[in-house]
């Protein structure tokens, strides 16, 4: 077997007027993140993990913001096509992990249901799906609530 890892990251800014997507579910909260597409800071980070991993291009160069058809895209619909593409290349996805660094609104209550949704875009098991919720500790732009960051890694294994 070969295997291959691939590192993801994304922030985004909190603002008014718009919702919040995080794993594809949308979460109550009074802000949400501010993007050219839904701004789900979790699939863009697993997407870009996939894409590294897989040796593709990063998510900016794949799904343009300078692209209209890009603008307000839903990043289930992003991620789902970079899986195909991943898989057409020979690749299965092992496993995916993430974690979403924000102050404010707690994700614990659904975290369940974000895994659930990943695993279905993903076309793989839940178990190979971990998502975790980190808070900023009050330091720096997302400790102040002013944003949210994802860290995520994806391993791939390929039969010989």
């Amino acid at each position: 077997m070969q295997f291959r890892v691939g590192l993801g990251y994304d922030s985004h800014r909190l603002v008014e007027g718009r919702r919040l997507v995080l794993a594809g579910i949308e979460i109550p909260f009074d802000k949400g993140l501010q993007g050219h597409s839904d701004a789900d800071v979790i699939l863009h980070a697993l997407t870009d993990a996939l894409c590294g991993a897989s040796g593709l291009p990063d998510i900016g160069r794949i799904f343009p913001d300078t692209d209209a058809q890009w603008k307000d895209a839903d990043s289930g619909t992003l991620i789902s096509q970079v899986a195909a593409k991943v898989r057409d290349a020979g690749w299965e996805i092992g496993n995916v992990d993430c974690v979403l660094v924000a102050q404010k609104p707690k994700i614990a209550p659904f975290i369940s249901q974000m895994k659930t949704n990943v695993a279905r875009l993903l076309s793989i098991e839940e178990n190979r799906v971990n998502l975790r919720g980190k808070t900023g500790e009050g330091l720096d732009d997302v400790g102040a609530g002013l944003g949210m960051v994802s860290h995520a890694v994806a391993l791939l294994q390929k039969k010989e």
